[in-house]
């Protein structure tokens, strides 16, 4: 049996299983309801920057303040960038074009790993790496640059595990998928050597038709002689 529809099954599955992670990472900040609101990529202690809550959280679409445990985000538009210093509006704190960009580019990278996981091609693995990278990248930095200033900070578990366990599961489809046709290409060139049938179910198939002939042949002219001498 060929493991080829299994395979196409399994990957089947790791790619909804991407692109629901995907979409879990991308609505954290823009929607206002359990478990979204728990979704973020930082937290840190801002209580004393420009016009920061004590405690802020960065999403895709905005720095949100915390009531609860969940997101408080007052305003919403995508692609918000991670840059405190602009965030806030303030000099007090570190900040500049690096983080900027890092995070702007994020946001349309995961929106190119998402439309491509949807069409399950090469380049929504590459893209999901990248938006992966730049993520830790920009974020990471921003949380040991938040504690060289004595302030508490804390990566978002959920949205890195998230974008992380997105990638491994497009890597594994990925991977399925050239299995998959390798094996379907075995199968087809070994049918097509053995004309669609099993070579030792045909030598076989061969060997009995002879045998039965070489015992049905004798006695059915032994009775044919018997008749005769009738």
């Amino acid at each position: 049996m060929t493991p080829r529809p299994a395979l196409a099954f399994v990957s089947l599955i790791l790619i909804a299983g991407a692109i629901l992670l995907i979409l879990f990472t991308l609505l954290g900040g823009a929607i206002d309801k359990n478990p979204f609101n728990k979704f973020y990529f930082l937290e840190a202690a801002t209580n004393d920057l420009g016009t920061a809550a004590p405690l802020s959280r960065w999403t895709f679409w905005s720095s949100c303040s915390v009531v609860d445990g969940h997101n408080a985000c007052p305003g919403v538009k995508p692609a918000y960038p991670f840059d405190p210093r602009r965030n806030f509006g303030t000099d007090t704190i570190f900040g500049g074009t690096k983080y900027y960009l890092e995070s702007r580019f994020m946001f349309a990278f995961v929106l190119i790993a998402l439309f491509f996981a949807v069409c399950a091609l090469f380049l929504g693995l590459l893209a999901i790496t990248l938006t992966a990278a730049l993520m830790t990248a920009a974020y990471v930095q921003g949380r040991n640059a938040f504690r060289s200033t004595g302030r508490t900070a804390t990566l978002g578990r959920y949205n890195f595990g998230f974008m992380w366990a997105a990638v491994a599961c497009l890597f594994l489809a990925t991977l399925m998928f050239c299995v998959g046709g390798v094996t379907g290409k075995k199968d087809k060139t070994y049918t097509k050597r053995t004309g669609g049938r099993s070579f030792m179910g045909r030598k076989k198939s061969t060997k009995s038709d002879r045998d039965r002939g070489s015992f049905i042949d004798p006695e059915r002219q032994r009775r044919m002689e018997k008749e005769d001498d009738d």
